[in-house]
């Protein structure tokens, strides 16, 4: 989804209603657990409810993200206070500081142009220090998810505000997917946010990664490590950036 989905304080809010704490952000606490007291970069961090409990788990981490909403409200959570926080991209990340890379919650896919994708990856690359992983969830485009997408809900904000929120899909073209989310407030504000969103296969990540320095370390299908195919329709790459030759 596009960040600008994000930068709107109502809009934030909503995520945080949306999205629970969840099977990934177990799989990704773990992952960063397995070194203690790792350096460790959030890219696309959004309201910050995985950052905050990687820095309570003794990390020292940095999240960044261009949606200053959703920052506001990361910062407000407890425990932001022991987060740096960046609003901007991974170009503003500090060079070769973090032993582990995270972008969640399908943030990979909203590089949709290959060109900002390998920038990206070129950025994450020196963020890094040699040896430093990267770690991502990308919807796995042979699981067709988007087949599911037209969905409505009614949900309440913190302050028990109404909110009626349907997504629909607009476009599936050359990999890429389509959709609008429609967020009705019970004032009356509406707020309609269009994105468009890149599923790439196993091989494409594979193989842009393998381009940019990294070493593909794992590709599961899931949040338990299942194969691909036979998990959650997820595509999860663990990389490791190779030292210099």
């Amino acid at each position: 989804m596009s960040w600008r989905a994000f930068d709107h304080p109502r809009l934030a809010a909503l995520y945080d209603v949306e999205n629970l704490w969840a099977r990934d952000d177990d799989f990704f606490l773990a992952l960063a657990n397995e070194t203690a007291g790792s350096r460790v970069l959030d890219l696309g961090c959004g309201t910050g409810r995985l950052t905050v409990a990687l820095a309570a788990a003794g990390h020292a981490v940095t999240g960044v993200d261009p949606a200053w909403a959703s920052l506001a409200a990361a910062r407000e959570k407890p425990g932001g206070e022991h987060v740096t926080w960046i609003e901007g991209s991974a170009a503003d990340a500090p060079r070769a500081a973090f032993d582990l890379a995270l972008m969640t919650s399908h943030v990979a896919q909203v590089f949709v142009e290959d060109e900002h994708w390998r920038a990206t990856l070129d950025d994450l690359s020196s963020a890094l220090v040699p040896g430093g992983r990267v770690a991502f969830d990308s919807r796995d485009p042979a699981a067709r998810a988007w087949e599911r997408w037209n969905a409505s809900d009614e949900l309440r904000l913190p302050d028990a505000t109404a909110v009626s929120v349907r997504t629909e899909l607009d476009a599936v073209e050359d990999g890429t997917v389509s959709f609008t989310a429609t967020s009705v407030f019970e004032d009356g504000e509406e707020l309609a946010i269009g994105s468009t969103l890149r599923f790439r296969t196993e091989q494409e990540l594979r193989s842009s990664l393998e381009e940019h320095g990294f070493e593909v370390e794992a590709v599961y299908g899931g949040w338990a490590r299942e194969p691909v195919g036979a998990g959650d329709g997820e595509l999860v790459v663990v990389a490791r950036l190779r030292p210099p030759a």
